[in-house]
Formats: structure tokens, C-alpha cells, sequence
């Protein structure tokens, strides 16, 4: 079958990916159960030119999307900056009093003697005292019980520890700083992904409908073939090649439908959803910059991951004031009230109030805090070698993305060119074939060398495609700010906002 009918034509442009036919859409589902196993996609079409109308096709912005509000691993790292948000409040807490209520009652029982020894005016005051409320029994020995109980409320100001609260929160800060950029580079790697997977499913459904094509076309061509040695135009081995061909063919449909299953698997992995009539996908070539130098110059100052290695440095740095904070005296206040009911006798009643000021100046404690701070400089210093380790792996990303699209660009070119020439060389083949100048193997090479040539502008569409959004990826630029992803900006700041002064309350602002 040469008609029309069966022709499958891949045309480059420079903005978009296009699988044309015909049709305007490739449907995997109907195939001959006949002749090959079904690859049973219930419901699965993708797009394969631009015929489909933009209300039916998913887009690549509206799959990323998706991607963007549904990720367990993008969602994952938001609530991780949302837990890392709580380390402010926590560390806030040193600047507010503690205060505490405490309650206590009991039985006591007494049985003894008022002893006359000693001032005589005393014993008779502490007889006195418990004249009317206990019962006296023979030899003056005297018997109460009391109920000895209380109340009160303590509360304590530190008012200088060495300014560790300061540093402490200045190291709270960064860490969600720190967690912040994280959560951003999540982001650009959840985005890349989803891009990835987007184009695998397009570019191995294309090449699957070309190697079914393929084998539809060999299978022509064996027909043939038969027909003519049949009337001795040809010989066994003309046939047996022919033969030998189909059944390689009808091999490689199998590994594209396998290659398409695993693809779509990774499709709902990092979108969420089943593949259904794909776009053909654009590159984001307006937010790749002009030259490599720029690329270069943008991503070592905005790429989230050397921004989140920065601020790791400052926490590293805060936390050794922290520990230095040890070493300082300790100044705090503290005020009681207490109310008291019969602690030593019954019906004794008194209210007690103080105030107390503490100073408390470290001397030696066994060198621990000293090898602590000594420990903390060197974790300093590890993590500024590992902001420069990650800058230097920023600037190798961003050169090899570069590359990588630089050579997709230049691959799409000659692969349509590789097209339209084996096209061109299949026709002379064939015509040459039926006046006896080619042999039966020769229109077989032909052919394979088409399919390969249309499997590689595929594949050079495909990377076009992903090496683009992988250069904005690799200057930190892959965000929804950045893209035409139609959702919602997350933003950790809200949530930040809301619990950096909270006093109390144990419900997220969330509602949990």
C-alpha cells in the first residue's frame, strides 16, 4: 500500500513538534488483533498533527499544571517548608516568659506533745492556737488532722542568655530560606519531568504508528513479491528476504509498544493522570537566553539550589553564635504567688509573693562547649565548600544543556533533510525495481532507511522540545512564574506570615 492513505509525513517547525497525518489523529486502540497483539489503552489518542481542536487535546502547559498541583513529591516538599517554617516561632519563644500554675492538696494527721521547755510564752501561744480546732487527750497529747493544700502561679523572664535567642532565630530564618529555594528546585525538577514524560508519549507514539505503518508497507511488499516469484520474476531469496524483513519489523512494533507502555507509566507518574490526545509540544525557547555566557551569568545567580547552599552557610554561621552564646552569664526573673491552707496547723491561711532576680555565669563545664563551637566552624566550612561545589555543577548543567539543544537544533535540520531524501531515493528504488535495475533487497534497504530517518527527526523533535525547557531549568528559571502553566503560584510566604508570632494554638492554619 503506497496510496495516500497509508503515508505518514513528519514536518519540522522551527516553534512546535508535529506528528502529521492525514487524519489529524493517531488512535492506538484499533489495530489487527490478526496480525499483532493490541496495545490496549482504553479510551487513548494522541494528537499526531494540529487538526484536533484546543478544547479536546490535553496541551503540555495544561498537563504541567496538573503536575504543579498534584505531585506527592512537589506537595511533599511544600509541607517540609511548612514544618521548617514552625522553627522561627520556636525559636521566638525565648524572648516570652514561661509561665506555669501549680495546685496541690493532701491529708496530714498529728498526734503529740506542746512542749513547756523553752519560752513558756511560746508554748502557750502554740497551744493557743489549736485550742479550738483539735482535741486534746490525757498528758497533753494533742490530735488534729489538716488538709494541707495550695495554689499558685510562677512565672519566669529570661532577660540575657548570651544572645542565643537572637541567633537562634537568625538560624531558624535561614533554614526556611534555605527550604524555600529547595522546595523551588522540587519545582524545576518536578516541571522538567512532567515535560519529559509529555514528549516521550508523543514521540513513541509516533514512532509506533511508524513501524506499524512499516510492517503494513512489508507486508505489501512481501505480497508482492510472492506474486512475482510466482511467475518467475524473481527468486527464493528475494522472498525470504522479504520474509526476513516483515518479521523484524513486526519485532520492532513490539519493543515501541513496549517503549509506549513504559512511557505513559511515567506519564501518570509525574502528571497523575492517563494520557488522553496530547498536543504536539512547543519549546520554551523565549526564556532560553540569547547566548551561553548569559545562560551561565543567569544561573549562578538565581539557581535555587546555590541560593539554598548560601543560605545554609548563614544558618551554619548562626548556629555557631549559638553556641558561643553558652560561654555568657545568664540573666533571668522570676515572680511567685502562692496561696497556702493549713500547711502547719488548721485553719492556717497565708499568701506568699516574690520576685528573684538570677545571674548565672558559666566557668568550666568539662570543655564541651568549646569543642562544640570548635566542631560547628568546621561544619561552617563544609558547607561554603559545598555552595562552591554547587555552583560549579550549575555552570557544568548549564553547558550541557546548552549543548544538548544547540545539537537538537542542528539534528532536526538534518533529519528532515535525511527525509525528504530517502524519500526521494525509496521512489527511484521502487521504479528502478520493476524495470529489473534493483533487487528485492534494495527497496528493503530503502525502506529501512526512511523508517530510521523519520525515527530520528522524531527523536531530534523530541529533544528540541525537552533540552529547552531543560536550559531554563538549568539558570533556575523552570517555574510557573516563568512558564504559561495555568494554575496558581504557590506561595511559602503565606504560611510562614501566619505562624512566625504565634504565642499558641496547636491547629496548623490549615485547620489540622
Amino acid at each position: 500500500m503506497t496510496g495516500p492513505a497509508c503515508k505518514r509525513r513528519i514536518r519540522r517547525k522551527t516553534d512546535e513538534m508535529v506528528f502529521e497525518k492525514p487524519q489529524g489523529l493517531i488512535d492506538v486502540t484499533q489495530r489487527k488483533p490478526a496480525t499483532r497483539p493490541a496495545l490496549r489503552l482504553a479510551g487513548f489518542a494522541v494528537a499526531a498533527g494540529l487538526a484536533a481542536g484546543p478544547a479536546a487535546s490535553e496541551t503540555l502547559e495544561s498537563a504541567l499544571a496538573k503536575a504543579y498541583g498534584g505531585n506527592p513529591q512537589l506537595n511533599s516538599s511544600r509541607a517540609n517548608v511548612r514544618a521548617t517554617d514552625e522553627g522561627v516561632a520556636i525559636a521566638k519563644s525565648g524572648y516570652r516568659p514561661t509561665v506555669s500554675v501549680e495546685a496541690d492538696i493532701g491529708a496530714q494527721y498529728f498526734e503529740g506533745k506542746f512542749g513547756t521547755s523553752g519560752s513558756g510564752a511560746a508554748s502557750a501561744a502554740g497551744a493557743g492556737a489549736v485550742a479550738g480546732a483539735v482535741a486534746t487527750g490525757g498528758a497533753g497529747v494533742t490530735r488534729f488532722t489538716t488538709l494541707p493544700s495550695g495554689a499558685g502561679v510562677t512565672v519566669n523572664q529570661t532577660l540575657f542568655n548570651g544572645f542565643q535567642t537572637d541567633n537562634n532565630t537568625r538560624r531558624a530564618e535561614s533554614n526556611v530560606y534555605s527550604q524555600r529555594e529547595s522546595l523551588r528546585s522540587t519545582e524545576m525538577t518536578v516541571l522538567y519531568s512532567g515535560v519529559t514524560s509529555y514528549m516521550n508519549v508523543l514521540s513513541n507514539t509516533a514512532t509506533l504508528e511508524l513501524n506499524r505503518n512499516n510492517v503494513e508497507v512489508l507486508e505489501e511488499q512481501l505480497r508482492q513479491t510472492r506474486d512475482r516469484f510466482n511467475v518467475g520474476e524473481v527468486t527464493r531469496t528475494d522472498v525470504a528476504q522479504a520474509e526476513a524483513r516483515l518479521a523484524g519489523a513486526r519485532s520492532q512494533v513490539s519493543v515501541a509498544e513496549s517503549n509506549l507502555r513504559t512511557s505513559i507509566g511515567t506519564y501518570r507518574q509525574n502528571i497523575g493522570v492517563e494520557p488522553r490526545q496530547l498536543a504536539p509540544g512547543r519549546p520554551l525557547d523565549r526564556y532560553v537566553p540569547k547566548n551561553l555566557d548569559s545562560a551561565i551569568a543567569i544561573g549562578l545567580q538565581e539557581h535555587p539550589q546555590i541560593l539554598s547552599a548560601l543560605h545554609a552557610v548563614d544558618a551554619a554561621e548562626a548556629q555557631v553564635k549559638v553556641l558561643e552564646g553558652i560561654l555568657y552569664p545568664t540573666v533571668s526573673l522570676q515572680g511567685a504567688v502562692r496561696q497556702a491552707f493549713d500547711q502547719q496547723l488548721p485553719g492556717y491561711n497565708a499568701v506568699t509573693a516574690s520576685i528573684v532576680g538570677r545571674v548565672s555565669i558559666p566557668l568550666y563545664q568539662g570543655g564541651q562547649e568549646y569543642a562544640q563551637i570548635r566542631q560547628q566552624k568546621e561544619v561552617v566550612g563544609q558547607t561554603r565548600i559545598q555552595a562552591d561545589l554547587v555552583r560549579d555543577q550549575v555552570r557544568a548543567q548549564v553547558v550541557d544543556f546548552w549543548g544538548r539543544l544547540e545539537a537538537a537544533k542542528a539534528q532536526v535540520i538534518a533529519a528532515q533533510a535525511q527525509v525528504q531524501a530517502n524519500e526521494v531515493a525509496l521512489n527511484g528504488v521502487r521504479e528502478e525495481a520493476r524495470v529489473g535495475q534493483r533487487t528485492t533487497l534494495d527497496v528493503l534497504n530503502a525502506q529501512q532507511e526512511l523508517l530510521n530517518a523519520r525515527v530520528n527527526l522524531i527523536t531530534a523533535q523530541r529533544d528540541r522540545v525537552i533540552y529547552s525547557y531543560g536550559v531554563v531549568q538549568a539558570i533556575g528559571r523552570l517555574t510557573v512564574r516563568y512558564t504559561a502553566v495555568p494554575v496558581a503560584a504557590y506561595s511559602a510566604k503565606v504560611h510562614y506570615d501566619q505562624v512566625k508570632d504565634l504565642w499558641y494554638g496547636v491547629r496548623s492554619p490549615d485547620g489540622r
